[in-house]
């Protein structure tokens, strides 16, 4: 399942994911970019992970210092390298979040958008904790899932992937509660404030969390 992304919905098939979202999907995507955008200033170095095919970092690249964006798809970064080519502050690199081919304390901003935390199928613990390992001293990381009254819009999102054949139908005997199940193995679940609090909790450290737009639940924590 942590391969899911890499192997079935990678490059062209996760562009074709976004240009099929409903109007208030494509909304709650551009919510969640602004809001990451008030994060950075001028001149920050910038490490977006799980960018995929950049469709974010040419944004970012446009307001910070440098932007660099990790993947475990190398389909999706060779993608996105024509569109990011003008942009000679951004960077993309395969890799894996978990395991980041950075030294400690090089980024101002680490950001972990549109519920990667969740998407990456990962340890929580080992993501947050090695973001924070490249984040500088006194930098912020920014993580992201979906806010529970965004359940439908979410769904119907997802509806719309499966019939395309994108994903896998989905199996709603198992699919609720926040976690959508195809019946080919996919899973997307979500962190909610709770679990966002527990997380931070563990590493010791203090988080602002928040909704925006009534579609993404945000963990903001300043190392």
């Amino acid at each position: 399942m942590a391969d899911y992304y890499a192997q079935k919905l990678s490059a062209e098939r996760l562009r074709r994911c976004y240009e099929i979202a409903p109007p208030r999907v494509h909304a709650y995507l551009q919510a969640e970019i602004a809001h990451a955008l008030t994060r950075i200033r001028a001149g920050d170095a910038v490490l977006e992970l799980g960018c995929g095919y950049g469709r974010i970092l040419a944004q970012l690249a446009e307001k910070a210092g440098r932007a660099v964006g990790i993947d475990t798809s190398l389909a999706s970064l060779i993608d996105g390298r024509p569109a990011l080519a003008a942009f000679g502050n951004c960077r993309l690199i395969q890799a894996n979040a978990i395991r980041l081919p950075f030294p400690d304390g090089r980024f101002d901003i680490v950001l972990c958008l549109q519920n990667g935390i969740s998407a990456f199928h990962v340890d929580p613990d080992l993501l947050v904790g090695e973001s924070l390992r490249v984040a500088k001293t006194g930098g912020t990381v920014l993580f992201a899932s979906y806010a529970e009254r965004f359940w439908a819009d979410r769904l119907a999102w997802f509806e719309r992937q499966a019939a395309e054949g994108l994903v896998g139908e989905i199996d709603y005997e198992k699919t609720g509660r926040g976690r959508i199940v195809g019946k080919d193995g996919f899973t997307a679940t979500t962190f909610g404030p709770e679990d966002f609090r527990r997380l931070a909790d563990s590493f010791g450290l203090e988080a602002s969390i928040y909704e925006v737009d009534g579609s993404s639940v945000f963990c903001e924590i300043r190392k």
